[in-house]
C-alpha cells in the first residue's frame, strides 16, 4: 500500500508565512540596501566621531563636523576633478577608434560603426549618471540614516540589553563591534589604495606626457578593488594611448605601471593592511563577479562588505560555540 503523507496545519501556515516573508524582503530590498550602506558609512565615520567626542565635544557637534568635512571634500572634487575628467574622457572616446587603427591596421575597424557603438555606450553611461544624481531622495536618506546611526550608536548596548537580556546582548554586541571594525577598515583601506594608486599613476603619466592622464589615473584607482587583475586591466588603455606619443612610450608606460604595482605590493598594501582586515584575492574576485551578476554596479560595490559581514558573523558564532563547549568538556567526570 502507498504511504499516506499528512501535512499538518502548522507546516502549511509556516510555509505560507515564510513565502510571504520572502516576498516582503524582495519588495523592500532597496530599503535594506540603504540601511546596509548607512551601516557601512557609520562604521567608517565612527572612529573619527569617537575621537572628536573624546575632545569633550558633544556627539551631535562631532557628527556635524564630520559631515561638513565630507561635503567640503566632495564639493572640491566635483568642482575641480569632474570637468577635466569629462572633457578628457570625451576626447578619449572620440579618438579611440583612430588609435586602434593606428596600432592595429590589420583589424580594419569600421570607424563609423565603432563610433556609433561608443556613442550608444556614452549615452547609456550618461543616463546611468543622471539616474544616480537624480536619485536625491536615496542619497539624503542614506546620509540621514547614517547620521542617526552615529548618534544612537552609543545607546546600542542598553537597547540590546533590554531586548535580548544581558548575556545574549553581550554576544551580539561583540559581533557588531567586529563587523564595524572590519567594514570601517575596509572602507578606509580601499580609499587609501584608490587615492594612492590614482595619484602615483597620474604623476607618472603626466611626467611621461601621456594624453588623458586624469581619466586613466582615475581608472587605475577604481580598478584597485580587483586584486591582481585590476592593475593589468588599468594598464592596457594607457599603453594603447602611449603608442600615439612615440615608439618608446609604450615601453616607458609598461615600466611605469610595473613600478607602481611593485610599490603597491611591497609598500602601500602592507601599510594599509595593518589597519584593514582583507579577504583572499580569489574570494574577493568571486564575490565581485557574483555581485555584478546579481546587482550590477551596486552589487559589485556591496559584494565585499556583505562577504565580510557574513564571515565575521560565522567566525564569532563558532568562536563562541567553542568557548561554551570547552568549559562543559572540562567539567565532565573522568571515566573509570
Amino acid at each position: 500500500m502507498p504511504k499516506k503523507i499528512e501535512i499538518s496545519h502548522r507546516t502549511i501556515l509556516f510555509t505560507v508565512f515564510f513565502l510571504v516573508f520572502l516576498w516582503f524582503i524582495v519588495q523592500i530590498a532597496e530599503i535594506i540596501s540603504w540601511l546596509f550602506i548607512s551601516f557601512i558609512l557609520m562604521s567608517a565615520f565612527k572612529p573619527s566621531v569617537d575621537r572628536l567626542e573624546k575632545l569633550h565635544l558633544p556627539r551631535l557637534l562631532a557628527i556635524l563636523i564630520m559631515y561638513i568635512g565630507v561635503f567640503i571634500v566632495f564639493g572640491f572634487a566635483v568642482s575641480t576633478i569632474i570637468p577635466p575628467l569629462v572633457n578628457q574622457s570625451l576626447h578619449l572616446v572620440e579618438r579611440l577608434p583612430a588609435y586602434l587603427n593606428f596600432i592595429l591596421p590589420a583589424l580594419n575597424i569600421d570607424l563609423q560603426n565603432f563610433t556609433q557603438q561608443l556613442s550608444t555606450l556614452g549615452q547609456n553611461l550618461l543616463r546611468l549618471s543622471v539616474g544616480i544624481f537624480n536619485n536625491i531622495i536615496a542619497f539624503f536618506t542614506i546620509f540621514v540614516i547614517t547620521f542617526y546611526l552615529l548618534l544612537e550608536r552609543k545607546n546600542l548596548d542598553s537597547y540590546l540589553g533590554l531586548l535580548l537580556g544581558e548575556k545574549s546582548a553581550k554576544n551580539v554586541i561583540t559581533t557588531v563591534n567586529s563587523i564595524e571594525v572590519r567594514l570601517g577598515a575596509w572602507v578606509r583601506g580601499q580609499l587609501t589604495l584608490l587615492l594612492s594608486i590614482g595619484l602615483l599613476t597620474y604623476i607618472g603619466l603626466f611626467l611621461l606626457q601621456i594624453p588623458f592622464a586624469l581619466p586613466l589615473a582615475i581608472l587605475a584607482g577604481f580598478l584597485e578593488i580587483i586584486p591582481s587583475i585590476g592593475p593589468i586591466l588599468s594598464s592596457l588603455p594607457a599603453i594603447l594611448v602611449s603608442f600615439t606619443v612615440s615608439s618608446l612610450h609604450p615601453l616607458f608606460t609598461t615600466i611605469l605601471y610595473f613600478i607602481i604595482q611593485q610599490v603597491e605590493n611591497q609598500l602601500i598594501v602592507p601599510v594599509v593592511m595593518k589597519t584593514m582586515v582583507g579577504l583572499p584575492p580569489l574570494i574577493t574576485i568571486f564575490a565581485i563577479l557574483v555581485g555584478i551578476r546579481i546587482g550590477g554596479i551596486g552589487g559589485a560595490i556591496l559584494a565585499i562588505p556583505i562577504v565580510v559581514t557574513i564571515e565575521t558573523i560565522f567566525t564569532n558564532y563558532y568562536r563562541l560555540k567553542d568557548t561554551l563547549e570547552k568549559p562543559a568538556e572540562a567539567h565532565k567526570p573522568d571515566s573509570v
